[in-house]
């Protein structure tokens, strides 16, 4: 197989270097006579406070855990809003982007994890038996009440300029009681796995008082201090965190100065609303489907909550730190991921990925061994905010490409600006640094082509093989850029004879009758979660759809990767989508998207639009955004594309502002299933190359009702000469009314969030013991015992509940007792569980999934002789719960053969209805492997 032809329109990619603008072509209608000029004006009329609030977060049961709670944020702070776990209290985080230990020699996950702060609790008198909250995206405020069995607590709270401002008033309630409770400085992984030989524990905390100001503060071993400063005041709570590094005493300072200087509350909240309501108008999408429109808005305000330019780079978990593997910066994946919402929507003053980057070269050098530092530069899996993480060399089978990744990231933005100097100053020089460190590797081979000695494809679980196409991709990626970049900028590189060069030279991709291989003989051959092995298709469109000789090799590589299904986690969909988006095909696109939202996924999203696998991570909500824009405009290889994959089912779709590379702003409507109009706004004067999808031939007009100059090429593809600020409405047939706002919803959805949960009715326990035949549970002391799911791992039984009865939300179950030996749990064998013969609305199911999510059903038997079918669908153990299932419990780690392991398994109850109209003698099992049934316990509940 021979590497892709240069892509002719790639000058384009750069700002068009060497394009003619020519007269329209005679095809191309101009209905506008210049005597008769009719000059046009885009109109937006989106009522935004009332639009907003149809996309907002609602609480009609107490939230338990961050994946179903509030969440809060200015790019630095953060918070999440949930039960105290075991307690009646409600829970509000305290953490901070900034806050990290500062000991490289311990690696990321101990010696520069991010590490946490506290948390603030609201403490009613009463025991609380309702919640009725609001997460309001316009506002960007957390509302609600709180109704005990003594009166009921109102409450707001909001994040500004890194202070969690909260208010509450009391009725019934005798008084407000809030509490800060500070966390033990620690690594999120402690909860499931020693600290590394050597590692000394952070000092315990102190506190202090200054006035009305209280603090906690946290001296680190590596040197640094974390203070948190708190005041509650005429019915206000005001808390801040600061951290500095390496001063042990700044940190104190500037949260006390915080706190002190606050304005006062309608200020700040003014000041809140203000800069929220200016970020949302900066760009607009609607769509029919009202549960992925919330889910768009929520995911534009999940990522200015969590991140900004200057800030820290996204951690896993972003602000809102919890137990978790990942308490840092992953670069294999997730902080790509993170950040490709930014573009698209308009918000590049969200972009601390490039910041980051920028600020920190000399870390990224030192990153690379001695012996390549004075022209390279690079960055190992996982770092710090600081960058600080080591990296491998090829040959060793290390992971070498995560820089120039994350620098794709960063030409992304410079993409989507045009901004010279950001070319110059950033992109140019760093790129260069990363593919030279590539350089020094690269070595002819018999066959006279330039190969790579073994690399690692990221996570894949092989011997590293040579030919990664991992790097491969990156290495064309990057050369290429810096010729392009080179020429742009006028700069003479010496290199730039080698990128020639390796570009003409380079390996093939390694590829076999399935598609694209891992690395030269290394077939994608098992599960796995990263697309690391097809990065030329996407995101660094190597190999493309517009180049119809590679179409059958994409598109056997993205269904042999999608064949193997064990391994994937959320983004393997998200990612599937986004390939068939670049294919044209919206309606397999939406396919894979829905399965992220699809409470049988063994990781779907979460009631909040959150996500976990072994820990809290960000990426993939934020990775489903990019999704939805891939399905609505593209802009790769020159030419914007709008509405390129566009699901038949969405018959009406606007987009305002709608930012692409080029530097254009896009907005486009589209009514019954035909594209209306398309306005393009250029903003630097780039080449505009246009795929507009329009039906029949074009007009484009300019704002005085004059044609503008175009040309058409051909395959549904104009360029339109526009200077920098101007800008041309492209339509065909008639002049419509160009007007944006939002669409009529044609697919109705529940509100994200939780929903009240109806009471139920009485509730009857049957008795499981004599059908137990799986021992899933072992104490701390004897791990070895019990054998969950094959595997030799169990839960913790220092974090179960006792045996007995067990209420959950109103639900009575009994739950088994367990000890060394004792089966506590029946799996799916086929085998028939008499109940205590009655008339029943539903049965209630207490367990878990080993292996991944269960869709099955149970058979119910009636005592008139019948039989029926009872589909339900049960979490996996390391899952989370989707619609219709709600967790019982989380434990922070799980029992193994060789000690803790870090995967936090939970106990879930899902329901199952049955004719309540018969008389119900027995429910029998389905006969399973894998995935296999665990059921702890097991209710009936009679109609109400």
């Amino acid at each position: 197989m021979t590497p892709p032809s240069h892509d002719p329109t790639r000058r384009a990619v750069l700002g068009g270097l060497g394009l003619a603008l020519v007269p329209a072509a005679p095809a191309l209608a101009q209905t506008e006579h210049a005597g008769a000029a009719r000059g046009w004006q885009l109109r937006q009329r989106v009522p935004w406070a009332e639009f907003m609030k149809g996309q907002d977060l609602l609480w009609g049961r107490m939230p338990r855990t961050w994946y179903e709670g509030p969440f809060l944020g200015d790019g630095l702070l953060g918070s999440m809003v949930y039960q105290e776990p075991g307690q009646n209290k409600v829970r509000f985080t305290v953490q901070h982007g900034r806050v990290q230990d500062h000991r490289p020699q311990f690696g990321s996950g101990w010696g520069t994890c991010r590490l946490p702060v506290g948390h603030v609790t609201l403490d009613p008198l009463g025991t609380i038996t309702a919640v009725d909250w609001r997460l309001s995206l316009w506002d960007a405020e957390v509302t609600g009440t709180v109704t005990t069995d003594k009166g009921k607590l109102s409450f707001s709270a909001f994040i500004h300029d890194e202070v969690l401002v909260a208010r509450a008033e009391a009725d019934g309630e005798e008084q407000v009681r809030w509490t800060f409770h500070p966390e033990e400085a620690v690594s999120p992984r402690s909860a499931s796995e020693a600290p590394p030989s050597g590692y000394t524990p952070n000092p315990p905390w102190t506190t202090a008082t200054a006035g009305d100001v209280e603090q906690v503060l946290q001296p680190l071993t590596g040197g640094g201090q974390t203070a948190t400063a708190y005041r509650v005041k005429d019915g206000t709570l005001l808390v801040t965190v600061g951290h500095s590094f390496p001063s042990a005493t700044e940190a104190q300072e500037s949260a006390l100065a915080r706190i002190r200087n606050a304005p006062p509350y309608g200020i700040m909240k003014k000041r809140h609303r203000d800069w929220w309501h200016d970020f949302y108008g900066k760009s607009f999408i609607s769509l029919p489907d009202q549960r992925l429109q919330s889910f768009y808005w929520i995911q534009l305000y999940k990522v200015a909550s969590a991140s900004r330019t200057g800030g820290p780079v996204m951690a896993t978990s972003g602000p809102w730190l919890e137990s978790t593997p990942w308490p840092a910066v992953w670069w294999n994946l997730n902080v790509q991921l993170e950040y490709w919402l930014i573009h698209g929507s308009n918000h590049l003053e969200l972009d601390s990925l490039t910041s980051t980057l920028d600020r920190n070269r000399d870390q990224l050098v030192a990153n690379v061994p001695a012996a390549y530092r004075a022209d390279s530069a690079g960055v190992g899996r996982s770092s710090d905010m600081f960058c600080n993480r080591s990296v491998g060399t090829p040959g060793t089978g290390a992971e070498v490409g995560d820089l120039t990744w994350a620098l794709h990231n960063v030409w992304l933005t410079y993409r989507h600006t045009m901004d010279d100097k950001l070319l110059r100053d950033t992109v140019f020089p760093l790129l260069r640094r990363a593919i030279n460190y590539y350089l020094h590797f690269l070595a002819a081979g018999p066959d006279g082509r330039l190969h790579l000695p073994s690399t690692l494809s990221p996570e894949y679980p092989v011997t590293p093989p040579q030919d990664t196409n991992y790097d491969l991709a990156l290495i064309r990626w990057g050369c290429r850029t810096l010729i392009e970049s080179a020429e742009r900028l006028g700069i003479d590189d010496p290199l730039a004879a080698k990128w020639r060069e390796v570009l003409a030279t380079l390996v093939d991709y390694p590829a076999d009758a399935n598609g694209f291989m891992i690395g030269a003989g290394t077939p994608y051959a098992q599960s796995h979660r990263h697309y690391s092995h097809l990065l030329m298709i996407y995101p660094l469109y190597l190999v493309n759809w517009d180049q119809p000789e590679q179409r059958e090799l994409i598109e056997k590589s993205v269904a042999h990767w999608q064949s193997l299904t064990s391994a994937h986690r959320g983004y393997s969909y998200t990612g599937a989508a986004s390939l068939y988006a670049m294919m044209g095909r919206g309606d397999t696109a939406l396919s894979y998207l829905d399965r992220f939202f699809d409470p049988a996924s063994r990781y779907p999203c979460t009631a909040n639009t959150h996500y976990a696998e072994a820990g809290p991570v960000i990426e993939t909500p934020l990775s489903a955004a990019q999704s939805l824009h891939d399905m609505l405009c593209q802009s790769w290889g020159g030419i914007v594309r709008v509405f390129p994959a566009v699901p038949a089912s969405w018959a009406d779709v606007a987009i305002h502002d709608f930012r692409t590379q080029g530097a254009f702003l896009v907005s486009a409507v589209r009514k019954g299933g035909r594209t209306s109009f398309i306005r393009v706004r250029s903003l630097a004067g780039a080449p505009l190359r246009l795929k507009h999808g329009l039906d029949g031939p074009v007009t484009a007009v300019l704002p005085d009702g004059r044609p503008a100059r175009v040309k058409d090429l051909g395959e549904g593809v104009v360029e339109i000469t526009l200077g920098r600020g101007s800008e041309v409405l492209v339509h065909a047939g008639a002049r419509p009314d160009p007007v944006i706002g939002p669409v009529p919803v044609s697919r109705p959805g529940a509100a994200w969030g939780l929903p009240p949960v109806p009471p139920p009715g009485a509730t009857t326990p049957v008795d499981l013991s004599a059908y137990f035949d799986n021992d899933g549970v072992s104490t701390h002391e004897a791990m070895t015992d019990g054998d969950f799911d094959g595997s030799g791992y169990t839960y913790p039984a220092e974090e179960l509940p006792p045996a007995g009865a067990l209420v959950h939300e109103g639900l009575s179950f009994a739950f088994p007792a367990y000890g060394d030996g004792v089966e506590n749990n029946v799996t799916g064998q086929g085998q028939p569980i008499a109940v205590t013969p009655g008339k029943y609305a539903k049965v209630r199911l207490l367990g878990a999934a080993s292996s991944g999510v269960l869709t099955s059903a149970l058979t119910a038997t009636y005592a008139d002789g019948t039989t029926a079918q009872v589909p339900f669908v049960l979490p996996d153990w390391g899952g989370q719960p989707g619609a219709g299932a709600s967790e019982v419990i989380r434990c922070t780690h799980r029992h193994g053969r060789t000690g803790a392991n870090s995967l936090r398994v939970g106990l879930f109850e899902v329901q199952a209805a049955l004719d309540p109209a018969r008389e119900l003698r027995s429910l029998t099992l389905p006969a399973l492997t894998r995935p296999q049934l665990h059921l702890f316990a097991l209710s009936v509940e009679a109609p109400r």
